[in-house]
């Protein structure tokens, strides 16, 4: 479990360092970034599918799995394409609340498109995190769009991918397919057009774009090598490193200015999150608990409900 635990950390915080490789690739804007991490993401996904010999799983999706690959392709690549922006527009704490207030968006989506019954400490924390957004939207001076937007396009994108349910390696290779071919035509259009950021920086400018697929891979590695080690409550537990790396990045680096208003909003949606967590592994316990003889000799489950589901972990490599 000590492995698995490691693995976890080192996923997490490397998606939560994530800021300083993308200021690494300016002047190059957020879609020209964006662009390259789809295309080398694709040439990585499909060196690991070639050298894992799992092409065959690929040629036997059926036409609805793609469809709904193609539609997680357009979720992810909103939720890139905004995470760049933030980023390299010193909205590195704005981003960090983006996935700060992702797991509430998962917990609302499951309710209003799977249907799936909260129980009341779950609706509790659903209740504190609103006026807790309300809070770091008026210490912003205004709606916070970039977390919001974020945290939706990732919610959306878990979504899909629980539906889908294939594996997260085969998948993020579909999606980066779908994407291959707008993201190669709009860095030939910049190319031609001479206003690429692709070369004329140094060697060590064009090793960071080509590894931006590295990047993208990495962390989806370790984080798909823990979750087969450590108790998925564990893992939701962890989770919250990424985020809280990126907003202590927006402070300590970026330097970038909280009003008291927005702290007082980040600490009830921190509380939001603590409720979550606790409720999570509560579920998670009782779902391991031993079944018991009932009194007429049936066995009683632990628990009808699971606590963290492993879709989520599908879906973490996606920043």
């Amino acid at each position: 479990m000590r492995k698995g635990v490691l693995l976890a950390i080192g996923a997490y915080l490397l998606w939560g360092l994530f800021p300083l490789y993308w200021r690494l690739l300016e002047p190059a804007g957020a879609v020209e970034i964006l662009a390259h991490r789809m295309f080398w993401s694709a040439v990585v996904m499909g060196i690991g599918i070639t050298l894992l010999r799992r092409w065959r799983e690929v040629r036997e999706l059926s036409a609805r799995t793609w469809l709904l690959i193609t539609l997680a392709a357009v979720f992810v690549s909103i939720n890139w394409g905004v995470y760049i922006y933030a980023v390299n527009n010193d909205h590195v704490i704005e981003a960090s609340l983006g996935y700060f207030i992702n797991p509430l968006v998962a917990v609302a989506l499951g309710v209003v498109a799977l249907r799936e019954k909260l129980s009341p400490l779950q609706w509790a924390a659903l209740a504190v995190a609103v006026p807790g957004v309300v809070l770091t939207g008026l210490g912003a001076g205004g709606v916070p769009y970039l977390a919001l937007i974020l945290a939706v396009s990732f919610g959306l994108y878990g979504l899909v991918k629980r539906v889908i349910g294939i594996p997260s390696a085969i998948s993020l290779l579909g999606e980066s397919s779908v994407l291959l071919a707008p993201a190669l035509g709009f860095l030939v259009f910049l190319q031609t057009g001479g206003r690429a950021h692709f070369t004329g920086y140094g060697a060590w400018h064009i090793a960071a774009m080509v590894g931006s697929g590295l990047v993208t891979a990495i962390p989806l590695l370790l984080f798909g090598a823990a979750a087969r080690r450590i108790p998925l409550s564990v893992l939701g537990f962890l989770q919250y490193l990424n985020p809280l790396t990126q907003f202590l990045l927006g402070v300590l680096w970026a330097g970038e200015h909280l009003a008291p208003t927005r702290w007082a909003g980040f600490v009830v949606i921190w509380v939001s999150l603590m409720v979550l967590s606790v409720e999570a592994v509560r579920r998670s316990r009782r779902r391991r608990t031993p079944a018991r003889p009932g009194p007429m000799g049936e066995s009683i489950p632990g628990s009808m409900q699971g606590g963290i589901d492993e879709s989520s972990g599908q879906v973490a490599g996606a920043r």
